[in-house]
């Protein structure tokens, strides 16, 4: 058992999961083991920042009133209609609640993917659970890719 590799591709998904199954084959394990490291790394991210999104949006929140309050009052506010932003509405939009729980985390981040489900459908039922089958899913499917073409 190679438990360097098995960590260090857990490490990776819990960052950026689009990328993490790559390096699998240069480390010398299977696609199984892939496989299962990515989605264990991936969802033990996902846990993390879905379950703490609520945090890290009061701490923005009350960060940008400190600001406020130290400019003097004077607080301009940055232009809310960027491109992510707008690729985020979008594909909630087009695909709704199971589009935004199995692409967000892979196509943005892990992070930024669960605090932006935890955003929109947080306390709907299930949606953790979506997160958790579009890991599975999308482990598959990069493990896939990554060792056919390599």
């Amino acid at each position: 058992m190679n438990w360097s590799a098995y960590i260090t591709l857990a490490s990776l998904a819990t960052v950026k999961f689009m990328f993490s199954a790559i390096p699998g084959p240069h480390l010398g394990v299977t696609s199984l083991e892939t496989a299962i490291s990515i989605f264990i790394g991936g969802t033990f991210g996902a846990a993390v920042f879905y379950y703490s999104a609520e945090f890290f949006m009061n701490r923005t929140r009350i960060k940008r009133e400190k600001e406020r309050i130290e400019k003097g009052g004077s607080f301009v506010e940055k232009n809310k209609f960027t491109r992510v932003n707008k690729g985020i509405v979008k594909l909630k939009n087009r695909f709704g609640k199971l589009g935004i729980c199995f692409w967000a985390p892979f196509l943005l981040s892990v992070p930024l993917g669960s605090i932006v489900v935890a955003k929109f459908f947080g306390r709907e039922s299930f949606t953790f659970l979506f997160i958790i089958i579009g890991m599975a899913i999308n482990a598959t499917l990069t493990t896939f890719i990554v060792y056919v073409f390599t």
